[in-house]
């Protein structure tokens, strides 16, 4: 009888992960805003002892154009060690890759040439549609009894309800919707977990109409966007409680759950309010037998003249942060908030979770500053940081400047570019590494987004022991 062994880029406990041995390859989303060209899979080379670290060593094109490529995930990781429903045997070997504006999903194996991983499976729209009842997917986890991907609109063109698909581990086919009583739930956009607890949490955007020709003036100031957290008994597939963070907080984006198993808080970043274009990051957490959620940064807008900035937001006369990804390492002490819209990301030390305390800051691009990396000093930047990931120990964090490609043309009128920045981390500093700087032609006139590390990341695993 053969013995196998879990895959060993599955962490019983954070703990383990931090642990673990440091990523050699990173996995970026590259899209073609113009559709004349393939999105592709860029394969970044991370190791600092390598010859080509820093540079794209792999490049994986899809075989059709207009994808947009966003989010993706790993189709399998820790959590597949969870007691309730193990599934110890599979293999974090595929990147489940969603195209955000066409809803084909595509299957990548990145096991036997990492470096020119190849798509194996292509799930088509219809097939999304017809089993599940959704479109536009948008978020890829890995849970340990599939796969969840989020989805931002109803099938054949219906603009809502979004929500959430559930994927088989082995086959990749579309088992259906998972919400059997979703409640008063309409939009979607994150979801995620206290999977020792059985609650998953989502968050709200909007529908596809509402966001795939960049920010609609008249819905935002009109509140129209998303600004609530739902909660759900995750084995039932039952809403449970909508927590209103109040209509002035519009887009509750990107869900960060403490890694801590005992725990259950987490972290959410609101893109801005709009009586004052600040931008805040909540944490929601347990009262009593209820869910609640607070206030805990509020990053201001800062003032600018109109004449240098974009038409979307001359009249206000200053730039907002637009808080668009935030990322928690597993370690559960830092939080990183990335501000697409001024071109900084902040460093929060929230070892109290209720009582963050900055603890570091870069700039680099923004709508105004336009920030050069350190690399290259002489040549302002486009977009900010906008997609950040964290290493599983923490100490190197990876971020992209390409946001949403109506977003993109909207806030940088004049081309966001094309780059990519890693970070030190370390407890006494925040600071950039002038040896990594990818940008421009590397990305062969795609735009970058989102980044996963090979054998898993800050944003990609959940774990079931302390």
């Amino acid at each position: 009888m053969a013995f196998w062994k879990p895959d060993p880029t599955f962490y019983a406990s954070p703990r383990d992960a931090v642990a673990a041995p440091p990523e050699k390859l990173a996995y970026v989303a590259a899209f073609d805003r113009s559709a004349t060209e393939p999105d592709a899979i860029a394969v970044l080379d991370v190791d600092p002892d390598s010859a080509s670290y820093g540079e794209v060593v792999g490049w994986t094109e899809l075989p059709f154009t207009g994808d947009e490529l966003h989010h993706f995930g790993w189709n399998a990781c820790s959590s597949a060690l969870c007691p309730y429903a193990p599934h110890p045997h599979v293999e974090r070997r595929y990147l489940i890759v969603p195209g955000l504006r066409s809803s084909r999903i595509y299957v990548i194996d990145t096991k036997e040439k990492p470096t020119s991983p190849e798509i194996v499976k292509v799930i088509e729209p219809e097939e999304l549609a017809d089993k599940a009842g959704y479109s536009r997917p948008h978020t890829v986890h890995c849970g340990p009894e599939g796969l969840y991907v989020t989805a931002l609109g109803g099938a054949h063109g219906n603009d809502g309800p979004g929500g959430i698909a559930l994927l088989d581990h082995d086959s990749f086919e579309v088992r259906g919707r998972w919400e059997v009583d979703r409640g008063p739930q309409h939009f979607a956009y994150d979801a995620w977990w206290h999977i020792a607890h059985d609650v998953l949490v989502t968050s709200e955007w909007g529908t596809p109409s509402m966001v795939e020709d960049g920010v609609v003036g008249e819905l935002l100031l009109g509140r129209k966007y998303g600004h609530a957290l739902h909660f759900w008994d995750l084995r039932k597939r039952k809403h449970v409680q909508t927590v209103d963070l109040g209509d002035e907080h519009q887009m509750v984006l990107e869900l960060r759950p403490a890694h801590d198993p005992t725990k259950q808080y987490g972290f959410v970043g609101v893109v801005v309010s709009v009586e004052d274009l600040s931008a805040s990051v909540w944490v929601w957490h347990r009262d009593g037998d209820a869910w609640a959620a607070k206030k805990v940064i509020t990053i201001p807008a800062e003032p600018a003249d109109a004449a240098d900035l974009p038409p979307v937001i001359q009249p206000f006369g200053a730039v907002p942060p637009l808080v668009t990804d935030i990322d928690l390492s597993v370690d559960d002490q830092w939080l990183y908030v990335s501000c697409w819209g001024t071109g900084e990301l902040k460093r929060y030390d929230v070892s109290d979770p209720f009582n963050p305390v900055e603890a570091g800051s870069v700039r680099i691009g923004g709508i105004v500053n336009r920030t050069p990396h350190p690399a290259q000093p002489d040549v302002p930047l486009a977009g900010g940081p906008q997609m950040v990931e964290v290493s599983r120990d923490g100490k190197r964090v990876y971020v992209t400047n390409s946001l949403y490609g109506s977003w993109d043309d909207q806030f940088y009128p004049d081309g966001v570019g094309a780059w990519m920045a890693k970070l030190d981390s370390t407890p006494g500093g925040f600071t950039f590494d002038e040896r990594f700087f990818p940008n421009g032609a590397d990305f062969r006139g795609r735009r970058p987004h989102q980044t996963r590390l090979q054998g898993g990341d800050a944003s990609s695993d959940s774990y079931c022991y302390p």
